[in-house]
């Protein structure tokens, strides 16, 4: 079988190659019954799936609508009212199927190929980690943190003029909507706001003391994120893009590295309603790559994140996402998905992503980051797309392919680690953070602009970059993809490169 895609693949470990971390998951047989008028049975050795069941918004749910649920089999974990998004969970296999021809019911679908709890163990990429001995011979001239040097990506954008003349407001907050992040981390710790905090894994909101956490097992990924974007300028470890605006953790990634629709849905409407100025989301929802709209399990799914984003720019955040490391080409007729669904046994299938979409990070409204590396090009990993693309911005790349000038060292992209540790790591992953601390930095120079002007701002101020032609990132003679556009706008950089200095002066 093709391995699936782990649910990091936003970010890339490269510390010898390029190497992609895989997940290998397998689900049971289940057979399918048809239901019936009485309630759904639930046998022995059915399949428990969640679902999001789709309604018009702005009421709660209805009496009607909560009968049928339980007459098909479904018991409501929760529900988004503001957005019409129920989340439900069903052991009948016809569970979607039935609901669908409810009335009242717009859509309905599995977020999920695998039972609950899912059955699936993840390898992931493991980042670079600094060993203590380089942390403490770590030097930088004055004004610096310690590891700032090795922060190649931070003059990339002009982050280190910008932070001569601001350092963002502390009345700005980035939610960073992945997998946990641990707060306790002495570069988080004093930008942290607990309060827009959450875990929202099941799809509803648990705001225990902590709970946003990675645990020992999981990613590091999420705490990473933070720290490019947030870590305090405090003369320890590293500095963010953004080091006086405030970081919350938004965790929406289950133990095993997934990423499912009813934790996306809940992650976005707890960033609009906590006062949440950005969010970065540097992941896609699983299990498929791309949700085909005429596919209904997965027009349910694109319809969910769909609403819970737009609320979340109608409350006032601007979302930006990661374009993903997969070196497509987001504009193109076609594109082979060989790692969908991810989270069973994946096939192979041909999509158009005009009419499949890689969600969040094409859903409208939502600005998408393409990365670049050491030298300013395009990342070999990263996907493009003449109008799919907005804006780029570092994401790191394998040394051997753009190195970076002393004194860093590595090609790849330094942020926090869980347990106080800092590491590198590589990915449009990488990439999203920084324009989402630019975009913070715009907010917090203007305090009164709406998304729409923080994202027109963003695209206006971003340093115009033409098209690599011919584009040989591993010049072995061989055209790895073709840029299309013109030097102001482009597939490889949207509208050029995020601008630090210039979210803070203009």
């Amino acid at each position: 079988m093709t391995a699936p895609h782990a649910r990091y693949r936003r970010a890339v470990a490269i510390p010898a190659g390029m190497a992609v971390a895989t997940a290998l998951a397998f689900l049971p047989n289940t057979t399918a019954t048809a239901a019936d008028e009485a309630p759904a049975a639930v046998t022995a050795d059915a399949t428990p799936l969640s679902y999001v069941v789709n309604v018009k918004p702005g009421h709660g749910t209805s009496a009607y609508v909560k009968k049928a649920v339980g007459k098909a089999g479904g018991t409501i974990v929760t529900s988004y009212d503001q957005i019409g998004v129920i989340v439900v969970h069903s052991s009948n296999a016809d569970f979607a199927k039935t609901i669908r021809k409810v009335r009242g019911v717009q859509s309905a679908g599995a977020t999920r190929t695998a039972p609950l709890p899912t059955a699936v163990t993840a390898d992931l990429g493991t980042p670079k980690a600094l060993s203590a001995a380089e942390v403490a011979r770590a030097e930088a001239p004055a004004g610096q943190d310690p590891l700032e040097p090795q922060q190649w990506d931070l003059p990339a954008i002009k982050a280190d003029k910008a932070h001569a003349k601001s350092l963002g407001s502390s009345k700005v907050t980035v939610a960073v909507i992945d997998t946990g992040v641990d707060d306790t981390h002495p570069d988080i710790a004093p930008n942290f706001d607990r309060g827009a905090s959450v875990n929202c894994v099941s799809g509803k909101p648990d705001t225990a003391d902590g709970a946003w956490r990675p645990g020992a097992s999981e990613s590091p990924h999420g705490t990473h994120v933070a720290g490019e974007i947030a870590a305090a300028k405090n003369g320890v470890g590293m500095t963010g893009v953004a080091p006086g605006v405030k970081v919350s953790g938004i965790k929406v990634s289950n133990p095993d590295g997934f990423f499912y629709t009813e934790a996306v849905v809940c992650g976005f409407v707890w960033a609009a309603e906590h006062g949440v100025d950005v969010t970065n989301n540097s992941y896609y929802t699983d299990p498929w790559y791309f949700n085909c709209k005429n596919d209904p399990d997965q027009k349910a799914l694109l319809d969910a994140v769909t609403r819970a984003s737009r609320y979340a720019e109608k409350k006032g955040a601007v979302n930006v996402a990661a374009a993903g490391n997969e070196n497509y080409d987001l504009a193109a007729d076609e594109i082979n998905d060989p790692s969908s669904p991810n989270d069973t046994t994946p096939g192979e299938r041909v999509v158009d992503p005009s009419e499949c979409l890689d969600i969040p990070t094409q859903l409208p409204g939502v600005v998408t980051v393409a990365s670049t590396g050491a030298k300013g090009l395009k990342s070999s990993f990263s996907n493009y797309g003449l109008g799919v693309a907005d804006i780029a911005a570092p994401g790191g790349d394998s040394t051997a392919y753009q190195k970076p000038e002393p004194p860093a060292t590595s090609g790849l992209i330094l942020g926090t680690l869980p347990g106080g540790k800092w590491g590198y790591m590589a990915g449009t992953s990488m990439a999203s953070p920084h324009v989402a601390g630019v975009a913070a930095l715009i907010k917090s120079t203007h305090p009164y602009a709406s998304p729409a002007l923080v994202k027109a701002l963003l695209y206006a101020q971003a340093d115009a970059k033409a098209c690599t032609d011919p584009y040989d990132i591993d010049a072995d003679g061989k055209i790895d993809a073709v840029c299309e556009g013109s030097k102001n706008r482009n597939g490889f950089y949207g509208w050029g490169i995020a601008d630090a200095l210039d979210a803070v002066t203009k």
